[in-house]
């Protein structure tokens, strides 16, 4: 097992960048990504955010604690790579868009599933022009299939900061649609948990706590907090 690096910084700082945006600085020094990059933000906002991850380090640096400093480095490093094959597997989906998967029974559940769910995909066909039809079961309405065009032409219109957060946001939860929410503003990050937790918080309630499940849980709660923090920062152009 690695041992984690030892903090080597006072201070981490902002600057500009010539050419603009904004970079992090440790001591004065440029910041790198892992692959040598310099490590770039559109905005100051989200540039402040990645430094304060950083100053909260203490004796040891533990990237696990630096969410954002993680997403930024792919979006500087790997998604101006790969966006057709990302901007694809948003668009995937669609196709089976958690939302869309509905439970038949008990009647309180499917009732759950409704009211926290249905209002999303209104907002999806309104807002996005994306439709999507839900089903019973593990079963996929075959229209579902028709606004993966759309959706990777939304996803595909991103910069590579936003379309990063938009792919990570929609693996957690298994939603195009809950992803675009947060993306938007329409979602908090805690209710984007909430929206993409709901089957796992209805086994616990209905089954008994498990702590291993409820670990994970909170997890999720708190990378949907950080994309919140990403797409807020985006947003803001101080």
């Amino acid at each position: 097992m690695t041992e984690p690096a030892r903090r080597f910084y006072a201070e981490a700082a902002v600057a500009p960048l010539d050419g603009g945006g904004f970079t992090v600085t440790l001591d004065g020094r440029k910041l790198r990504t892992p692959g040598r990059l310099v490590f770039a933000t559109p905005t100051r906002a989200l540039a402040e955010a990645c430094a304060a991850e950083w100053a909260a380090q203490t004796a040891e640096i533990r990237p696990a604690t630096m969410p954002l400093t993680r997403l930024v480095n792919v979006a500087v490093e790997r998604t101006p790579q790969t966006r057709d094959a990302i901007v694809a597997n948003v668009a995937k989906y669609a196709e089976t868009d958690l939302l869309c998967h509905r439970a038949d029974a008990p009647v309180r559940l499917v009732a759950r599933q409704s009211a926290a769910w249905d209002p999303l995909l209104a907002w999806a066909a309104e807002t996005l022009d994306v439709r999507l039809y839900p089903a019973a079961g593990i079963m996929i309405d075959p229209r579902n299939e028709e606004a993966c065009a759309i959706v990777a032409a939304r996803a595909a219109a991103l910069n590579d900061f936003a379309l990063t957060g938009l792919a990570h946001a929609a693996g957690l939860a298994g939603s195009c649609v809950i992803a675009f929410a947060l993306a938007r503003g329409r979602l908090s990050g805690a209710k984007a948990a909430g929206a993409a937790s709901l089957d796992e918080e209805w086994s616990l309630e209905t089954w008994g706590e498990d702590a291993e499940a409820r670990a994970r849980l909170v997890a999720r709660a708190a990378e949907f907090a950080s994309l919140e923090t990403l797409f807020g920062a985006l947003a803001n152009p101080a």
